[in-house]
């Protein structure tokens, strides 16, 4: 049956088209796609038919018919003889025409996860920078007048040596002063521009090399063929370099029983057909940042990108969370997968 909705061959969403027996009518080249089954095979065959029993999915689609209101099933199996079953999510839409009752719309479940998990790190994110602000407002004045006050006692001061401790005040004033003005520091619009990503990562090694001499060895696994990328080159070199930085600090001032030191490893992949941010790209840049160190402890790992939250003492726990703003305003996602031993970091940028 020919769909009256000739946008739906187009669409990177699978949808599924039945009649007012519930039988498939229509499939889109996307859900041959995700179910690895022609539309051939699929049309004629019962829906319900399609996916191990499941009362849940019987009440969504009951509940469809009933009403215009979209209903979803958040899990359902489809099976196929000889093939692994697939964890779908399905959500119904009633729709009156003419040989034609219900769309269904079919998503990979672990897509619709990492789709709410993205939402959930995104609302906290905002939430976290308001909170720091209205946070960094209140400590900016009574620092201000810490360090005046520092100045006034050292010129007050008769012995040289006391004025070391005068200078330990203020210098620590104003390493906190530069903490708030960064976290004051209105948002500017990202300078885009065609760029070469391995430019970035090439800035990115020769700042941690210098910084960290021989104590850390960085590999490089390039991809030649990644195409250039749209972006702000400055934001994209802070953000590699946060996360980079982050690992070398990690390698270098291990926990007890750790010999300090250890590897990075820089990798770039092409990725093709990936949903960020709710979008969907033909192509998209993967680097993945890996490291052979103790891992993220468990207590922080679900919270690796909140704003002061660090896993080293001494830690600002600031650096991950501006990575992941930067890579947000380009569109792109930045995850974490740690175990002990092996740490990856995978940021996904989409090529236009």
């Amino acid at each position: 049956m020919a769909t009256p909705f000739p946008g739906l061959e187009y669409l990177a969403t699978a949808v599924v088209g039945l009649d007012e027996d519930l039988v498939v009518r229509y499939v889109n080249p996307s859900a041959e796609s995700l179910l690895d089954t022609s539309a051939k095979a699929l049309v004629g065959q019962p829906f319900l038919g399609l996916f191990a029993a499941d009362p849940a999915l019987e009440k969504t689609v009951s509940g469809a018919l009933s009403t215009h209101w979209d209903y979803s099933a958040q899990s359902v199996t489809f099976e196929r003889h000889g093939h692994d079953p697939v964890q779908l999510v399905c959500v119904i839409t009633r729709i009156d025409l003419p040989g034609w009752r219900l769309l269904a719309e079919l998503r990979p479940a672990a897509e619709e996860l990492r789709h709410l998990r993205e939402e959930r790190l995104i609302g906290e994110q905002q939430a976290s920078r308001d909170l720091l602000r209205n946070l960094a407002h209140e400590v900016k004045n009574p620092l201000g007048g810490l360090r005046g006050s520092a100045q006034l006692l050292e010129r007050e001061l008769e012995r040289p040596e006391l004025r070391e401790y005068t200078q330990v005040i203020i210098k620590e004033a104003d390493r906190l002063q530069a903490l708030v003005d960064r976290l004051l520091t209105p948002n500017r619009a990202p300078q885009v521009a065609l760029l070469n990503f391995h430019e970035v990562l090439e800035r990115v090694r020769s700042l941690v090399i210098a910084e960290f001499a021989d104590q850390v060895e960085i590999r490089c696994d390039y991809d030649p063929s990644v195409p250039d990328l749209a972006g702000d080159m400055e934001l994209l070199i802070q953000s590699v370099l946060n996360i980079v930085r982050n690992a070398a600090q990690v390698l270098t001032q291990p926990p007890p029983g750790r010999e300090p030191g250890g590897t990075i490893t820089l990798r770039t992949r092409v990725a093709r057909q990936v949903t960020l941010m709710r979008q969907r790209w033909k192509l998209a840049l993967e680097l993945q940042v890996i490291d052979d160190g103790p891992g993220v402890p468990d207590e922080i790992r679900d919270r690796i990108f909140s704003p002061l939250v660090s896993g080293r003492p001494g830690g600002s726990g600031l650096g991950l969370s501006l990575a992941q703003t930067y890579v947000t305003w380009h569109q792109g996602t930045v995850e974490c997968e740690s175990r002990p031993g092996r740490t990856v970091f995978r940021i996904q940028l989409p090529l236009t």
